[in-house]
This record gives C-alpha cells, sequence and structure tokens, in this order.
C-alpha cells in the first residue's frame, strides 16, 4: 500500500480496518484504535502492572503518551493526501 496516495483519515482508518499494522507503541502502551473522523479519534487505552509509578498510581508518562497519541492521530486525520506530521 502506497501511504502516499492516502488522506490523512484514509490511513488511520486503514490502521483501524486492519489494512495497515497497529503502531508497535501500541503494545508497549495497551492501545486501540476505535473510530476516527475529521478531527476525531476514539482510543482504548488499558494500564497495568508495567504502567504503575513506584507509588502505585498510573505513571504520568502513561498519560501523555496516550495523550500524545490521541491528539496526533486526530491531527493526522485533518490532513490532505500524502501529508504527514511530527
Amino acid at each position: 500500500m502506497d501511504l502516499t496516495t492516502l488522506t490523512g483519515l484514509e490511513l488511520v482508518q486503514a490502521i483501524i480496518e486492519g489494512a495497515i499494522p497497529h503502531p508497535p507503541m501500541f503494545e508497549t502502551i495497551p492501545m486501540r484504535l476505535l473510530e476516527a473522523a475529521n478531527g476525531y479519534i476514539k482510543l482504548r487505552a488499558q494500564a497495568d502492572g508495567r504502567h504503575l509509578s513506584p507509588f502505585g498510581g498510573v505513571h504520568g508518562g502513561f498519560v501523555t503518551t496516550v495523550l500524545d497519541t490521541v491528539v496526533g492521530l486526530a491531527v493526522q486525520t485533518a490532513l490532505e493526501q500524502g501529508v504527514g506530521h511530527a
């Protein structure tokens, strides 16, 4: 699949449909894309024992990674064909 021919929304939808694999980070931080629309992402994330801070709460890095992922994907859905972001 030539990713440069897809709009940002088409790219994200291809991940949801399984035509493009989920990013490896989705295994480190268990996440799954559920829905996408222009400027909208629905994602499920589940912290487990690997993500706890020394004090027993979910580490802030888990939360910020999920937030970074959702915002980045929402931006991606609004991009034109062949355009990416970092």
